[in-house]
């Protein structure tokens, strides 16, 4: 006779490893583990790399580990090179497995219904595809009081968007284990400008998917403190063309397209015709480098952002 179906058996609910990076982080620490403990979705561990922090950081992550248990909460020692990194070195560690991979910040705080919201997207993307998600985020200053949003973008993420700009905070990106493979395949020691630019530029390129949510998942935290704050002012805007001028753009281009070209193989023959493309776009004479822009079409998310593409061609500082 055949058995019945256990209604009461217990379905596995997908698994998201947590890859948080510190760095003398007691001053927020705590407000970003107690906001993943507060998490409305609870199938989660935390992988903590530490590069170098002092023992006020060290008895924070000791407090919540035994609290926790070493199974949920697990600490590393991290390669002490940046934070991008940093942030590789657990991304693309082979005995952290799970279903999803989210990047976490050790000065935010995440909203209860993070990884709820990024999952109700990722669980509808086949396995086999690359899926990232990204949000978002609600700017806060050092106490926690809010002061904005970050920006809310309208053209689509792609490819021909990710050569050009980094759309999305990595502290709201969570992806799959497909994107996962392309980073470990890609390696921790890569040379890359930002571990969420590399994630956004990976995913794409390859042909996987990417969702820019509108719905701020983080608190992301603004203080003197931060590496890489808000980019959404006229003063940021104004230090990022400052920057430009000076070569830095040009410098980050020239990494990722080396990244990029060592992982050739893994890009869609239209987005391997795109990089081609922009390269061109970085030498040669001046008509030659705006006509192979417009061959590659990329652009960024604003009209001001792509005016600063062109004047970058023109420039040879693309």
């Amino acid at each position: 006779m055949q058995s019945e179906p256990n209604d009461n058996a217990a379905v596995r609910a997908p698994s998201v490893a947590i890859l948080l990076c510190t760095l003398r982080g007691h001053d927020y620490l705590r407000e970003q583990l107690d906001s993943i403990v507060r998490q409305t979705y609870t199938s989660w561990s935390v992988w903590v790399s530490d590069d170098g922090s002092d023992r006020s950081t060290h008895a924070i992550l000791d407090e919540y580990q035994a609290s926790l248990g070493t199974s949920r909460l697990t600490i590393l020692c991290g390669p002490a090179k940046g934070f991008a990194a940093n942030f590789l070195s657990l991304a693309c560690n082979a005995s952290i497995d799970a279903d999803y991979y989210a990047y976490a910040d050790q000065d935010d705080i995440w909203e209860s219904d993070k990884l709820t919201q990024a999952l109700q997207w990722l669980e509808g993307i086949p396995s086999n595809v690359p899926a990232l998600y990204c949000a978002r985020t609600r700017k806060v200053d050092a106490d926690n009081q809010e002061i904005g949003f970050s920006e809310k973008w309208t053209r689509p993420p792609s490819f021909a968007n990710a050569l050009v700009q980094s759309i999305a905070s990595g502290n709201t990106m969570v992806f799959n284990k497909a994107a996962c493979k392309l980073l470990r395949l890609a390696g921790p020691d890569i040379e890359i400008a930002a571990h969420d630019w590399w994630t956004y530029q990976l995913v794409s390129g390859s042909g996987g998917r990417v969702f820019h949510d509108i719905y701020p998942t983080v608190r992301y935290r603004q203080h003197s403190e931060n590496l890489i704050g808000t980019n959404g002012t006229w003063s940021a805007r104004i230090h990022r063309l400052h920057m430009l001028l000076k070569g830095r753009f040009r410098n980050w281009s020239q990494m990722n397209i080396a990244a990029l070209e060592a992982m050739r193989a893994q890009l869609t023959a239209e987005n391997q015709s795109r990089l081609d493309e922009f390269s061109r776009a970085r030498q040669g004479g001046i008509y030659s480098r705006l006509a192979a822009l417009l061959r590659a079409g990329v652009y960024r998310q604003t009209w001001l952002g792509n005016m600063g593409l062109v004047a970058a061609a023109i420039l040879k500082k693309l």
